[in-house]
C-alpha cells in the first residue's frame, strides 16, 4: 500500500464518516452518464470512432472484430469476474467508483487525481469494481487511461485486496469501441438502451461476449428495463432520478439472477446525503451503486475524499437508526 493511501486511510480511521443536511437539487443529474443525449450526439460519437479509423486506429482492433464477428456466442452459465465481484449476500452494498479527469463542480473541485493515484485508492477503500469514462468530452478521459487503470490493478494480483475488475463505461455506438476496451484491458463495457435499439444492443452483447468481455445494460425507464430482462441481461444499471420506490419497483421486476446496479447522481452542494441515498437502495434489493461525480465534489478534505464516501457507503448502517459523523466534530457520535 503506497504511503498516500495509508494516509488518507489513516484519516478516515480517525475521523470516521459524514454527515447529511436535507436533500437538495442535483448536480447536473445527467452528467454522470451519457444517456438521453439524442441523435446528434450520437452522430458526433460515431463521426469522432470514424476519424479514429480513419487514421489507423482500427489496425490495432483488427483480430479482436473478426473473432466478434465469427460463430455462435456462447452463453455461459458462470457469472463473470465484473457480476462475481459485485453480487454479494442480501443488504450487502458494491461500490462501482467511477474514473473521470473532470466534471461540472460549480467550483467545489478544480483538479482530480491522475488514475495511477485514483486506481490504488479505489481499491484499497473498498470499491468492488472500477469503471472509466472513456468519453473525452464528457468525463475528460480516454483510452489510454482504462489502460493506465487496467494496468494498476493487476499489479494488485496476489495482494489483499487484489485487482478490482474494470468497465470501460464510453457511449458506445460502434464495434471498434467493445474491440478497444477488450485491448485496453477491460472486463465490461456499459451498453445504453437509451442510446442503441434493441436489435443492436443485442447484437452487441452477442459480440463482446465472444471475446470474453461481459455486459452491463444501462436503462433509464420501466420499458427499458423490461427490455434489457427480454435481453437475458445479467447485470442491469438504472441511471434515473425517479424516487427510490420507484426505483424499487423495477428492481423486482428484473428477479433475484439479475445483477442491480443503481446510479447514484450528485446532488449540488458540499453535503452527501448520496450515501445515504446508498443505504436506501441497497434496502431496495441493488446489490450495488454507480458512483461518480459525488466521490470528486469534495475534493481531498480528508473525511470527505473518494475513500472516504465509499466506506461510508459501504457501512451496514440503517437509514433509520443510524446517522454518519460529522467532520466537523459536532455530529451524532462526536462526543
Amino acid at each position: 500500500m503506497s504511503f498516500s493511501v495509508r494516509f488518507l486511510l489513516m484519516c478516515v480511521l480517525i475521523a470516521g464518516v459524514v454527515s447529511f443536511t436535507p436533500a437538495v437539487p442535483r448536480l447536473n443529474v445527467k452528467s454522470t452518464q451519457l444517456n438521453a443525449i439524442g441523435a446528434l450526439a450520437r452522430k458526433a460519437k460515431e463521426a469522432e470512432v470514424k476519424k479514429w479509423i480513419e487514421e489507423g486506429g482500427r489496425e490495432e482492433v483488427k483480430g479482436l472484430l473478426g473473432d466478434m464477428e465469427g460463430g455462435e456466442s456462447e452463453e455461459s452459465e458462470v457469472a463473470g469476474v465484473v457480476k462475481e465481484a459485485i453480487h454479494k449476500r442480501r443488504r450487502t452494498l458494491s461500490i462501482v467508483a467511477e474514473y473521470k479527469r473532470k466534471f461540472k463542480a460549480d467550483g467545489y473541485v478544480n483538479e482530480i487525481f491522475e488514475p495511477n493515484l485514483m486506481s490504488p485508492l479505489f481499491r484499497e477503500f473498498g470499491a468492488s469494481a472500477c469503471a472509466v469514462m472513456t468519453d473525452k468530452r464528457v468525463g475528460g478521459c480516454d483510452y489510454t487511461d482504462l489502460k493506465t487503470i487496467t494496468e494498476e490493478q493487476e499489479k494488485a494480483r496476489g495482494d489483499v485486496p487484489g485487482p478490482l475488475p474494470v468497465i470501460c463505461s464510453d457511449m458506445i455506438v460502434m464495434d471498434e469501441q467493445i474491440a478497444r476496451a477488450k485491448i485496453n484491458g477491460a472486463q465490461a463495457v456499459l451498453l445504453q438502451l437509451g442510446l442503441l435499439n434493441e436489435d443492436v444492443v443485442k447484437g452487441m452483447m452477442e459480440k463482446a461476449a465472444r471475446i470474453g468481455l461481459e455486459t452491463i445494460i444501462q436503462a433509464n425507464t420501466e420499458e427499458e428495463v423490461k427490455t434489457a430482462i427480454s435481453l437475458n441481461a445479467k447485470i442491469i444499471k438504472v441511471n434515473s432520478i425517479e424516487d427510490i420506490e420507484v426505483k424499487e419497483s423495477w428492481r423486482t421486476l428484473m428477479g433475484d439472477s439479475v445483477t442491480a446496479i443503481a446510479d447514484v447522481l450528485a446532488n449540488d452542494n458540499k453535503q452527501l446525503e448520496e450515501v445515504e441515498e446508498a443505504w436506501k437502495l441497497r434496502d431496495a434489493g441493488y446489490q450495488a451503486v454507480w458512483v461518480s461525480d459525488c466521490l470528486y465534489k469534495s475534493g481531498n478534505d480528508p473525511t470527505e475524499h473518494a475513500g472516504a464516501i465509499i466506506q461510508a457507503m459501504k457501512a451496514k448502517s440503517s437509514v433509520k437508526y443510524a446517522s454518519p459523523r460529522s467532520k466537523s466534530g459536532k455530529g451524532e457520535g462526536s462526543r
